[in-house]
């Protein structure tokens, strides 16, 4: 039960800190809100303040700022559609650039844990490794499978995305650069019992933490988590994941009250990684996200006249009753995994 109630109380806390973002961005440019809501469906608090109502809904799968003039034609001068675009732009990014903030500190209280961090320069390999054969000690990794990676963690990621265990690397060598086309590992089965995962059979050396270096490691960090969310929605798009891999509301709060049971680290680094993905999700240019309504502002801002409102209304419509289909489809599929185990 405690760990479910942490599980309600942090996914509460990255809803909360992005609608925040939007509240805040709303009030600053003299937005009218009509209210500030935390969680969905029936109400279970609420009074107002001033112009704007608060409320703390019946199911904590999200939450919602409602301007006036967000959906609809408004003869309100404080309306949000009779703002500059480039102050709805603000408006609407700032929801996610708070998740990020959030995402972006949490980071840096696990590094600041840290005795050391970590680099991309092989320290050493386990017994009988397999990759010993192409890799080296001190081969520093600079890209895995054409893409350049950024640090340890971006490191890391890319070798567990790849698909069929074998990676190309390109290291720095003795001052040169040295392509590694191949280098296999030894595999195992993935949690999901479908694919395979390989097996690290190296380590990276770890570095002393400075001031700077600190900072800079939960900067690629963090950075490495948002990249995550892009190749993982490419890689559903292109069939490398399944559907039956993605996770809503509901494996989301099973995996915040399974984290929060191993311990303060696990927990953080959950939460750290569900909220830059909140934000970055959020950026994407999908009707009723706020990356939709972003593109619509950008377009408004390059024709220099505005999308009619009835038309960009049907669009943000139609996906929301397709993200909703979504969820539901999710949902299902989380509370399928949590009585089959």
């Amino acid at each position: 039960m405690k760990t479910v109630v942490i599980a309600i109380l942090v996914f509460g806390v990255i809803i909360m800190i992005h609608e925040l973002g939007h509240f805040v961005a709303a009030k600053l440019f003299g937005v009218k809100v009509n209210e500030f809501s935390l969680g969905m469906g029936p109400a279970l608090f609420k009074f107002n303040r001033g112009e704007t109502d608060y409320s703390l809904r019946l199911l904590p799968i999200g939450g919602y700022v409602s301007m006036e003039g967000e959906n609809e034609n408004s003869g309100d001068g404080r309306a949000f559609c009779n703002k500059p675009a480039w102050q709805r732009f603000i408006v609407l990014v700032a929801g996610a650039f708070m998740n990020l903030v959030l995402g972006f500190l949490l980071v840096i209280m696990l590094v600041g844990r840290m005795e050391l961090i970590g680099t991309t320069t092989v320290a050493g390999f386990y017994p009988d490794a397999v990759s010993s054969q192409w890799l080296q000690q001190y081969d520093t990794v600079v890209e895995i499978n054409g893409y350049k990676v950024s640090g340890y963690s971006d490191t890391v990621f890319q070798m567990v995305r790849d698909r069929d265990c074998v990676i190309d690397f390109t290291v720095i060598r003795n001052g040169e650069r040295v392509a590694l086309n191949g280098v296999a590992f030894e595999t195992k089965s993935s949690s999901d019992g479908v694919s395979d995962t390989i097996v690290m059979d190296f380590q990276f050396y770890g570095q002393e933490k400075t001031f700077f270096n600190s900072l800079k490691y939960s900067f690629d960090w963090t950075v490495s988590i948002a990249k995550q969310v892009w190749y993982s929605l490419g890689d559903l798009l292109t069939g490398s994941y399944g559907m039956n891999q993605l996770s809503g509301p509901v494996g989301t709060l099973a995996a915040i009250g399974e984290a929060a049971s191993k311990g303060f680290d696990s927990l953080f680094l959950l939460v750290a990684f569900i909220t830059i993905n909140v934000g970055v999700f959020n950026l994407l240019p999908v009707p009723a996200l706020d990356g939709g309504r972003l593109l619509f502002v950008l377009i408004e801002m390059i024709i220099r006249r505005p999308i009619p409102q009835k038309y960009e209304s049907i669009i943000h419509a139609t996906g929301l009753v397709l993200l909703l289909g979504l969820v539901v489809a999710v949902t299902f599929n989380d509370i399928f995994k949590l009585i089959t185990g």
